[in-house]
């Protein structure tokens, strides 16, 4: 199981003297006197998380006085079980499958809302006669559930297709073999990891790699059913009445937030990093993941980690109206005022606004990547 694999920031100097006094109460570490947190990540090692692993590649965690372990998950952890048990300080997760854990009674916030655009696709072959939501009708569409089907029903459910009647639904395993063997017309996919595994493969009626215009993408970001995905996550009641576990959130935003400046501003050496840090991809693979994932980050409208109220609303009201194919909701009521806040990105984003770190990344250009057989 990959949860147990662990990268320990404990590079560079404590010097934050804002965080000194908070270390006797949230512990430290005894060699260097840093403060020890844990981030548990939603998947294992990649560049989906490149920010995290830069920070501490970088020293930026240990210039806030933080000694970080990233531990990776593995198929059956739920990061905010891991964070509600007290196995983890900090848990990365996407918002609305985290809404369903406060709604039945889990206390956590999200403190950082790191990707502000959606990285979910549904894809089809050109030739297969689907361009728009509506255009799923009649068609064999893949979801992989587990709460990664809720874009999926809200884009159908809007254009009038009633789920899953109008739809033959197949539960579609992580990866596109599926897509690929002509037994599913749409397949979800992740704008930095499936999408490429289909560009990475051999096109056997031209004999070179798929390209982008043998495809047809359905991006939600599109049509109005985006969700929030990738936040930081912290413990509610901890951030009420623990001052050094709240100094700490501050100072651990800000060091993650300067993380993804860097994969921003560096997005190969990133790639690097992430490799180094023990993910299995390829080296064309990894920096495509870099690069897409910085175009769910990049331009920031409101600093990169705001929570903007619009696009929150918008995630809660689909998580509210939308019935995934048993009807079910996300959640049946409107979640507690406490389920984010924007009190310790904004600190966050002042110190490094004031340290001349490019928050917003309004002059962002992505990278052009050359995608090779198998990603590697």
């Amino acid at each position: 199981m990959h949860g147990k694999n662990v990268l320990r920031a404990s590079l560079g100097l404590a010097t934050a003297v804002a965080l000194a006094g908070c270390a006797a109460s949230s512990g430290e570490s005894e060699a260097d006197g840093l403060t020890p947190v844990t981030l548990q990540l939603q998947w294992v090692a990649q560049a989906q998380f490149a920010g995290y692993y830069a920070a501490v590649d970088q020293g930026y965690y240990a210039d806030e006085g933080l000694d970080v372990t990233i531990q990776e998950a593995g198929t059956d952890t739920v990061p905010i079980d891991v964070l509600a048990a007290g196995d983890a300080d900090y848990a990365i997760s996407w918002v609305p499958k985290v809404l369903g854990s406060i709604e039945q009674g889990t206390e956590v916030t999200n403190v950082a809302q790191v990707f502000e655009r959606s990285g979910t696709l549904q894809v089809a072959f050109a030739d297969a006669g689907i361009t728009e939501p509506a255009d799923l009708a009649g068609k064999t569409v893949g979801s992989w559930g587990y709460g990664n089907e809720w874009e999926l029903f809200a884009g159908m459910q809007d254009a009038g297709i009633q789920t899953p009647d109008d739809i033959e639904l197949v539960q579609q395993a992580f990866d596109m073999n599926g897509f690929l063997a002509g037994d599913i017309d749409a397949a979800q996919a992740m704008t930095y990891n499936e999408y490429a595994q289909i560009l990475e493969t051999v096109n056997p009626d031209t004999g070179e790699l798929y390209q982008p215009e043998d495809l047809e993408v359905i991006n939600w970001n599109d049509y109005g059913t985006a969700m929030l995905q990738d936040a930081i996550w912290a413990d509610t009641a901890r951030l009420a009445d623990d001052e050094a576990y709240a100094g700490t959130t501050v100072g651990f935003v800000k060091a993650s937030l300067r993380g993804w400046a860097y994969v921003r501003d560096n997005p190969e050496e990133a790639a690097g990093i992430v490799t180094a840090a023990g993910s299995t991809l390829g080296a064309s693979h990894q920096l495509w993941q870099a690069n897409e994932v910085n175009k769910l980050i990049w331009p920031s409208t409101s600093g990169i980690g705001t929570i903007n109220a619009d696009q929150w609303d918008q995630t809660v009201q689909i998580a509210m109206g939308t019935q995934n194919e048993t009807g079910a909701t996300v959640i049946s009521a409107e979640p507690p005022e406490t389920a984010y806040t924007n009190e310790y990105v904004e600190q966050a984003l002042a110190e490094l606004t004031e340290e001349g770190v490019d928050v917003r990344g309004e002059e962002f250009e992505p990278l052009d990547v050359q995608l090779t057989e198998g990603g590697s």
